[in-house]
């Protein structure tokens, strides 16, 4: 087909209602022709003054009366000027870009019945801005400055009465001064940034010099497109572009949760900052031959080197980028200023072993596929798709890639002036993180990453921007190499992981619980030891009793590994119980009575135990087997029994306890906890907190927590104040057994602490030195709020899984309300990591499963070899050691 075929068919084409051009439309497609084969048109006379919007500025449109004193939408450019400055030359140049091109003339109004037009004024008006600031002092002239700059890039435009392009020139010094020129997105883009720049520039010179520049004329004007675009839509194209796009990102939108220093806010509203940075020159030398050795393109190789760095620190597979193009593959809109440029969606789906090659090809095939499909606007791709709106994410893409060859030369040759870019503030962020790379003409790479600074510390995006060229770097000489496989840190990032994550301190000359319980006894027998209701035991009858029931357990069989069942209220006799136990040499079992039926009836059995401690008025609720030895001893005399301390031999790997879990995800699993393990988290303990006064036990015993609350104080020759049954739950009987007995240091969950906090007088009846929290995430207000309650108290966030000995990491809890509280660092002897899946140490900031290693884990499951083996994994950074999978997704920051 001819040009002049085109041409005529064009004509008629605009010249017939919606329904006909449906029908010429098909017909067009059925003979193998597509738009691109068709000229754009000058609009009819009809419509030379007003016509409707292009479907990019009608979302320009709402946006801006959603918000207009937003300018998030403003494109802003500041030079600095130094030499002799025509000022008539430049304003002629400005006043003859407004004339050549009718976008920088164009404004948008109401037509009265719900829609919006763009209306194309006649004159060559925009709003020019001289301030002279050359008289003023240097401080003051500074401050001006700023001010000046940031009111012509702020102040709001009127998209109604305009005009939409905004000049400044402030007068610095006698030669020297700083151009600012403003425009509103709806009129201008990118590209037409980089037209007005090189048409300024011959313009200026031509002045300045006397001579003539005749730029060539535009065959077409904004307008024009914007018709030949909703034209060729709605007849059809809209919905063959559309079928692709339905295809390539199918139903479900993931949004990409990228990590953040801070919470997101739900308006989405953040400012701007900026990384910035210029890649190696040896490395755009790599990556220009990667490139061409896959027949791709620099900017696909850098967008799948952009997709690649976003799944290492996301773990999301379905990676989507907004990317910007230009959208002037029609010769026709080579030269014109408007609104061309429009957003696509690319797709990567990645995982940990796919190559960089297999990634970049999939890469290559969604951009080619993506230039075939670049008409159909952005915002009829969001209508379509209709995917989940938020005001806190932009839809189907949260991180742009923007890719633009750029070149400034023109403006280095204007007579008589010396020019340097003047960096403006950011303004506005868009989205939480765009790239921005530059093709300079000489061949270097520059790239920006603006991100929101409310969420992201500029740190954050400096190690980002370093794990970025890591991945470019890989992909330039390492291609074959799988995703999960490229070292994102460096050595530096690895010992400074390695310094917050590992406790090397040890504790290896502590003997077992019980023996430093001993201690005690011998040390201080006289000292009060137990307190329960209205009975106590000082040390040496606490070490008494237990002894002579632990001789009494060895005579039953008891010894090293036998795991020994307590199903008991809190008293003094299952204290006594709790170390009789551990002094006979078994591991003790915990049965709370208020456990069901059926929960109790499967430890009993899953456990192997073959003796079970109780009290009278429980045997009888106990689902007790005709196998199992019961003993009461609330009516038990070992009186007759040896009162000295067993000499059973132990070592530090025999079994302590063992602890169930709560069976939420599954059948209840028993943790056996080792000696070695309880003995260092309650040397720890000791080291950090320097226990001297009470302790309340409340919690139940079926709970780990439990265990430092008893052994503890105990340990270190301090008292034991055991709360009654049901005392835990009654914040009124709490503060009475710390008054009376002068506790100053006890365990709540954040739930329950916050409803003890609200109680009346709590301040004045306690003076309570350490509130340790665990069980629950604890909310960053609850530190004002033990602040205010509580003063003089500590609030310490203690993490652990049953699987683990009572508590690995802590944290001291600070004033800081506006902040997480992190669940802290490692206690001694224990090894921390946050991995990904493929046990890579992800970077600090970077959301990961914790994994847990070193003496406070447990030895595994009780019987259950196949589970241990699946959650209790090979070290990949110390042989012969294991860690223990969590399942909890962390990550480091560097204060915790």
């Amino acid at each position: 087909m001819s040009n002049i075929d085109t041409h005529r068919i064009a004509e008629r084409f605009a010249g017939l209602h919606a329904e006909q051009r449906r029908v010429v439309y098909e017909k067009i497609r059925s003979q193998g022709f597509g738009i691109g084969q068709f000229p754009i048109l000058s609009r009819p006379v009809s419509q030379q003054t007003t016509c409707s919007p292009s479907y990019a500025q009608l979302r320009q449109w709402f946006l801006w009366r959603l918000d207009p004193q937003s300018s998030a939408y403003h494109i802003t450019g500041a030079l600095s000027l130094k030499g002799g400055l025509d000022s008539d030359a430049l304003w002629g140049s400005f006043a003859a870009l407004i004339s050549r091109h009718e976008a920088l003339r164009t404004v948008f109004r109401d037509d009265g019945a719900g829609e919006v037009m763009q209306v194309v004024q006649a004159e060559s008006s925009f709003a020019c801005h001289e301030v002279d600031l050359v008289n003023m002092p240097k401080a003051e002239r500074e401050v001006a400055i700023e001010n000046q700059v940031a009111l012509l890039c702020n102040d709001p435009f009127d998209l109604e009465q305009g005009p939409l392009l905004r000049v400044g020139i402030l007068r610095l010094a006698e030669e020297e001064h700083l151009l600012v020129v403003v425009m509103h997105h709806i009129i201008s883009d990118g590209w037409s940034m980089q037209l007005i720049i090189d048409e300024f520039a011959a313009d200026y010179s031509a002045r300045v010099t006397g001579e003539t520049w005749q730029p060539p004329v535009l065959p077409i004007q904004y307008a024009d497109y914007a018709l030949w675009q909703r034209q060729w839509m709605e007849a059809g194209e809209k919905e063959r572009q559309l079928d692709y796009w339905q295809r390539e990102l199918g139903d479900e939108h993931p949004v990409l949760q990228l990590p953040t220093d801070r919470p997101r806010r739900n308006d989405g509203y953040y400012h701007a900052a900026r990384h910035h940075m210029v890649l190696p020159e040896s490395l755009i030398n790599g990556l220009r031959k990667r490139t061409q050795s896959q027949g791709a393109t620099l900017f696909m190789t850098l967008l799948t080197g952009f997709q690649a760095l976003l799944y290492r620190y996301t773990g999301q597979e379905d990676i989507r980028v907004g990317v910007p193009i230009a959208n002037r593959h029609r010769t026709e809109a080579q030269g014109v200023v408007g609104l061309f440029v429009n957003t696509q969606v690319l797709r990567n789906t990645l995982y940990g072993r796919l190559s960089l090659t297999e990634a970049l090809e999939q890469g290559k095939r969604a951009a080619l596929g993506a230039q075939e499909h670049q008409d159909l606007p952005f915002e009829q791709l969001v209508e379509a798709l209709q995917p989940e709106r938020s005001l806190s994410h932009t839809p189907l893409f949260q991180v742009m890639f923007n890719y633009q060859q750029q070149d400034h030369g023109s403006l280095q040759s204007l007579p008589g002036l010396e020019l340097s870019t003047w960096p403006l503030e950011q303004g506005r962020a868009q989205l939480e993180l765009t790239l921005n790379v530059v093709e300079r003409m000489d061949g270097c790479l520059e790239a920006s990453f603006v991100y929101a600074e409310e969420l992201f510390d500029a740190t954050t995006i400096e190690r980002l921007a370093q794990h970025y060229t890591v991945i470019l770097q890989a992909l330039a000489e390492m291609p074959e190499r799988a995703l999960s496989d490229i070292e994102l840190l460096d050595k530096a990032e690895r010992l400074k992981l390695q310094e917050w994550g590992v406790n090397t301190q040890r504790h290896p000359a502590a003997q077992p619980i019980h023996h430093l319980i001993e201690r005690q006894a011998e040390a201080t027998p006289e000292a009060s030891a137990l307190v329960f209701d209205d009975q106590s035991l000082s040390y040496a009858e606490l070490n008494t009793r237990a002894n002579q029931l632990a001789h009494y357990l060895i005579g039953l069989g008891v010894k090293p590994e036998t795991r020994v069942g307590i199903a008991m209220e809190r008293s003094i006799e299952m204290v006594v119980g709790l170390l009789a136990i551990l002094k006979a040499g078994g591991a003790y079992v915990p049965l709370d009575p208020e456990y069901p039926t059926e929960r109790l009836a499967f430890i009993a059995e899953d456990s192997g135990i073959e003796l079970l401690l109780t009290q009278h008025h429980l045997r009888g609720s106990l689902p007790v087997a005709d196998s199992l030895s019961v003993v009461e001893l609330d009516r038990l005399d070992v009186a007759h029994h040896a009162s000295t301390n067993p000499a059973v031999v132990l070592h530090g790997e025999h079994l302590a306890y063992v602890i169930y879990t709560s069976g939420s995800t599954g059948r209840p699993k028993g943790a056996a906890i080792r000696h070695d393990a309880l003995t260092n988290c309650m040397v720890w303990m000791q080291e950090t907190y320097q226990l001297t006064d009470a302790v309340l036990h409340k919690a139940p015993f079926g709970f780990d927590v439990s265990v430092w609350e008893i052994f503890w104080p105990l340990s270190v020759g301090s008292r034991l104040v055991i709360a009654q049954p049901g005392d835990h739950r009654d914040p009124e009987r709490i503060i009475g057994l710390i008054q009376r007995h002068g506790v100053t240091t006890l365990n709540f969950v954040p739930s329950m602490l916050k409803a003890f906090l609200t109680y009346p007088d709590v301040k004045a009846k306690t003076r309570l030195k350490h509130i340790m929290c665990g069980g629950e995430a604890v909310p960053a207000t609850l530190q004002q709020d033990v602040a205010e309650c509580l003063d003089g108290a500590n609030l310490h966030d203690l993490y652990g899984p049953t699987e683990t000995t009572i508590h690995v990491t802590h944290w001291w809890c600070r004033d800081d309300a506006h902040r997480q509280i992190p669940i802290g660092r490692p206690i001694s002897g224990t090894r921390t990591y946050v991995l990904d899946g493929e046990l890579n140490l992800v970077p600090q900031g970077v959301a990961g499963e914790l994994y847990l290693g070193g003496v406070s884990l447990a030895r595994g499951y009780l019987n259950r070899s196949d589970l241990t083996a699946e959650r209790f994994v090979a070290d990949p950074f110390t042989e012969g050691e294991r860690l223990y999978r969590t399942g909890d997704l962390v990550r480091w920051r560097e204060d915790g």
